[in-house]
C-alpha cells in the first residue's frame, strides 16, 4: 500500500459479475484497471452499443494510441572514455554520465541501490543476452502486449522491439566493469513491456496503467518510464498542450495514483524542445511525477529537451541529468554498446539517483525523496522552465539531512560522503525555534556513515531552523550550510534550504495522529491533518478501548489542510484513561482509520 497504508476506493477489486456480462458478449478483455474501475477491450460499433446499454457502464472512451519515438543513436567512440581510477569501480565509457551527477562517489561508499525495488516500463528487455545485464536481480517481468512472462522479443514483434528498453535498463541497472556501470546497479528490478512498436508504431495507455498496478502489487519503490506522449496515430483525436495539466491523460493519472500509494514516480520530460509541440509530454506533466530533462556533459540544456511549464503553470521539467551522448547497452549483441541521446536516457540516471538515496535511507517516504532531489539540484534557488530545479547530485541528496518519525517524535539523520576526515565526536546540530537562541546537541555516529539525533518534543507547526558544525581530524572547523540554515515545521517530514516551505504532513490524505503516543502532561492535544479539495463533508469519531464512542467531530472542509485536535477527553470533558484509541474518519464517504496510544 505504500506510505499511507490505507484502503481507498481505487484499491477495490472490479465487480467480476460486471466483467462477466461483457465477456458473455464474446468480447475479450485486454486489461482490467482497478484504479480506474475500468476495463479495456477492442469493440465493434455494434458491441459498443450493447456495452453502453449496461446500467453499470458510466461511459466508453477510446484508448489513445501514440507514435513511438526512438532516441538518437550513435556508434561508441573512444572520445567518451574517461579515467575513473579514483573510485571503487572501473566505469569505462559510462563514467562521465554518472560523474556529472556525482554517482561514483556514492558507489565508493558502498551505496549502490541495495534494498530498493525499481520498476521500468518500456518496449521490452533483452537482459538475459547482454553481458552488463545478465546478472541483474529481476523480481518479476511481464509482457502486457502478448500477456506472458517474457519481456524480450516475441516471434511477432518488430526485430527492434526490445532495443529501447534494453538500453534504458542498462543505464540504471547494468554492470560490466570497464564497459558500463548503471547508476543503481545494486537495486532489484521489475520489468514491464508496455509499448508495441509494430507497423503504425503505437503504444496504448491501458498497458501502461495496468503495468503500474501490477508493479505496485509487488511493492515497487520507484517506477521509471522513458515514454513521452504527444504525437498520436489517426484516427484517434490527439491530446493538446491544454491536456498537459497533471490530471487529464490516463498515463498521468495512473502515475499520480501510484504516487498516492507511496511510489516514487519518474518520467522522461520528452524530446519536443525543437519541435512545434515544445512542451513536456504526458506523463511528465504529473503534479508529483519527477519529469527529467536532458543536459550535455557540460551541464548545458539539450535543444531537444522538452520545456515547461505544465499547462496549469507548474515548473517543468523538475530536474535534469545527462541525456546527450549516454553510453548504454546494444540489444542483440552480447558485448555490444551504443551511444544514445534523449530524455529517454536521462530518466534512468535520475531514477538511479533516487534509488541510491532510498537505499541510504530506507525509511524515507516518497514525498521526502522527491523533496530532497529537488532541494539538492543545482538550480533549486532559481528554478525555471528549461532545466527546472537543476542537475541532480547523488552526493548532495544523500548528504542532505532528513527526518524519520520515531516514538512520537523525530530522528534527524545526516551523512557525509565527500569529507572523509570528519571527527565523529565533533558533529553537532545547532537548532532554534525562535531564530535567536540555539541549542547545541552532539549527534550519535553509527560507526559507518550516518549521524543521528532524537529531537525533543515540540509543538506541531513550530518552525525549527538548524545547522551543523563539525571539525576535521586536524581540528579545522566547518559549518553546514555555510551561511544559511535548514528549516522545517515540526510535524512535517520535509526539510527546506532553498525552496518554499509549506506546512504539510507526509500522509497524502489523512495524517497519522501526532504526537503518538500522546502524553497530555507533555502536550495538551494530539492532531490529525486532513488534506482536502474543499467543500467536503468530514466527520471524525473517537472510539475507546472498549469500543464505545467517546468523541465526535463534524465540519465541511476548506480547500487546504484541515486540522483536527483531540485533548484526550470525552464529549463531557472527562479525561480518558490510558489505552489504544481509534479515529474513524469519513471524508466525503471515503473511510479512513487511525490509532493512537494515550498515556497518562
Amino acid at each position: 500500500m505504500g506510505e499511507n497504508d490505507f484502503i481507498t476506493y481505487e484499491d477495490l477489486s472490479l465487480n467480476e459479475a460486471y466483467v462477466l456480462q461483457i465477456e458473455e458478449l464474446g468480447i475479450k478483455i485486454e486489461n482490467k484497471l482497478r484504479w480506474f474501475n475500468a476495463v479495456t477491450a477492442y469493440l465493434l460499433e455494434a458491441e459498443k452499443n450493447k456495452v453502453s446499454s449496461f446500467s453499470f457502464v458510466k461511459k466508453i472512451e477510446p484508448v489513445m494510441k501514440f507514435v513511438f519515438k526512438s532516441p538518437e543513436l550513435e556508434a561508441p567512440s573512444q572520445l567518451f572514455k574517461q579515467q575513473s581510477n579514483l573510485f571503487s569501480f572501473d566505469y569505462g565509457p559510462s563514467f562521465g554520465q554518472l560523474q556529472l551527477s556525482d554517482v561514483p562517489a556514492v558507489h565508493s561508499k558502498g551505496i549502490t541501490g541495495d534494498g530498493v525495488l525499481l520498476g521500468l516500463l518500456d518496449t521490452g528487455f533483452n537482459w538475459k543476452n547482454h553481458e552488463s545485464l545478465k546478472d541483474a536481480t529481476i523480481v518479476a517481468e511481464y509482457d502486457f502486449i502478448f500477456k506472458d512472462e517474457s519481456t524480450e522479443n516475441d516471434s511477432l514483434d518488430n526485430p527492434s522491439q526490445h532495443n529501447h528498453g534494453t538500453l534504458v535498463f542498462s543505464i540504471v541497472g547494468g554492470f560490466k566493469e570497464g564497459s558500463l556501470i548503471g547508476s543503481a546497479f545494486g537495486s532489484d528490478f521489475i520489468l514491464a513491456k508496455t509499448e508495441d512498436i509494430r507497423s503504425e508504431k503505437h503504444i496504448e495507455e491501458d498497458n501502461y496503467a495496468a503495468a503500474l498496478e501490477w508493479m505496485e502489487s509487488y511493492g515497487v519503490d520507484i517506477t521509471s518510464s522513458s515514454l513521452g506522449y504527444s504525437t498520436f496515430d489517426p484516427p484517434e483525436f490527439s491530446y493538446t498542450y491544454a491536456d498537459m495539466d497533471g490530471k487529464t491523460t490516463i498515463v498521468t493519472k495512473a502515475l499520480e495514483l501510484a504516487f498516492r500509494r507511496g511510489v516514487v514516480t519518474v518520467s522522461s520530460a520528452g524530446n519536443e524542445g525543437g519541435t512545434s509541440w515544445f512542451y513536456i509530454t504526458a506523463p511528465a506533466d504529473g503534479i508529483n511525477t519527477l519529469a527529467i530533462g536532458a543536459v550535455n556533459n557540460d551541464n548545458q540544456i539539450a535543444a531537444f529537451s522538452s520545456r515547461g511549464p505544465s499547462y496549469d503553470g507548474r515548473i517543468k521539467p523538475d530536474v535534469v541529468t545527462q541525456g546527450v551522448a549516454v553510453h548504454c547497452a546494444s540489444a542483440g549483441i552480447f558485448s555490444g554498446y551504443i551511444i544514445a541521446s534523449g530524455t529517454s536516457v536521462s530518466a534512468p540516471i535520475a531514477s538511479g539517483v533516487a534509488a541510491l538515496l532510498l537505499s541510504a535511507y530506507p525509511h524515507l517516504k516518497n514525498t521526502q525523496v522527491r523533496n530532497i532531489l529537488i532541494e539538492t539540484a543545482d538550480n533549486s534557488s532559481s528554478p525555471n522552465n528549461e532545466r527546472g530545479y537543476g542537475l541532480l547530485s547523488a552526493v548532495k541528496a544523500i548528504e542532505f539531512p532528513n527526518l524519520e518519525a520515531s516514538g512520537g517524535t523525530f530522528l534527524l539523520n545526516k551523512m557525509f560522503i565527500t569529507n572523509e576526515n570528519v571527527n565523529p565526536q565533533s558533529v553537532t546540530i545547532n537548532y532554534s525555534t525562535n531564530g535567536v537562541d540555539y541549542t547545541q546537541k552532539q549527534m550519535e555516529f553509527d560507526g559507518n556513515l550516518k549521524y543521528t539525533i532524537k529531537l525533543p518534543y515540540l509543538f506541531n507547526d513550530e518552525l525549527v531552523d538548524f545547522y551543523f558544525t563539525y571539525e576535521d581530524n586536524s581540528g579545522y572547523p566547518f559549518r553546514e550550510p555555510l551561511n544559511v540554515n535548514y528549516k522545517f515545521f515540526y510535524g512535517s517530514l520535509d526539510i527546506s534550504l532553498y525552496t518554499d516551505l509549506k506546512r504539510t504532513y507526509t500522509d497524502y490524505i489523512v495524517s497519522e495522529p501526532y504526537p503518538n503516543p500522546f502524553y497530555p502532561e507533555l502536550k495538551s492535544f494530539t492532531s490529525i491533518l486532513i488534506k482536502s479539495s474543499g467543500n467536503e463533508n468530514l466527520t471524525v469519531r473517537i472510539i475507546d478501548p472498549l469500543g464505545q464512542q467517546v468523541g465526535y467531530y463534524s465540519t465541511v472542509t476548506i480547500d487546504d489542510e484541515n486540522r483536527f485536535d483531540w485533548y484526550g477527553r470525552n464529549e463531557s470533558g472527562v479525561a480518558m484513561a490510558s489505552g489504544v484509541y481509534y479515529f474513524l474518519i469519513d471524508l466525503n464517504s471515503k473511510l479512513y482509520s487511525r490509532s493512537l496510544v494515550l498515556m497518562r
